[in-house]
């Protein structure tokens, strides 16, 4: 049996079926996904790419199927909010921006070093979307431009 095909990725607000995946797995190029519905299909974009909510996989059959970030555990960062939004730049940590906290992965190095800074953190579990690069969408992993 042939798998569906997933060549390319659209904004959208409507799916057929969703893929739950984490911060980490929707950073994809070539991959076989499994939707909610147990639908299995292949990601098969020509380059590497960000996805993440409010996007689509659209399948070669004509199916939607709706990325949701999945809950992840993280650290709910508060307290000075732009001063420590800065540390955590400048170690290119992901950082999810809101107006009353911050949300990074879990790193006991990270939370130490915050904590010294004057942060409360706490532990959360819940979906991680943080803020995309500054010079194009989605992630950058370096300052070539």
């Amino acid at each position: 049996m042939t798998l569906p095909v997933s060549r390319k990725t659209q904004h959208a607000h409507h799916a057929d079926d969703s893929v739950v995946l984490d911060y980490e797995a929707r950073f994809l190029r070539r991959k076989v996904l499994t939707a909610t519905s147990g639908l299995r299909f292949l990601v098969d974009l020509s380059q590497t790419t960000s996805v993440d909510q409010h996007e689509v996989f659209v399948l070669d059959d004509g199916r939607v199927v709706g990325v949701v970030p999945a809950e992840e555990e993280l650290f709910q960062v508060k307290g000075d909010l732009i001063r420590l939004a800065w540390h955590i730049g400048n170690r290119h940590t992901p950082c999810q921006v809101e107006a009353d906290r911050l949300l990074i992965q879990r790193d006991h190095v990270m939370r130490d070093m915050l904590e010294r800074l004057g942060a409360t953190v706490s532990t959360v579990t819940e979906p991680f979307t943080p803020e995309g690069g500054a010079y194009g969408h989605g992630r950058t992993h370096s300052h070539a431009h």
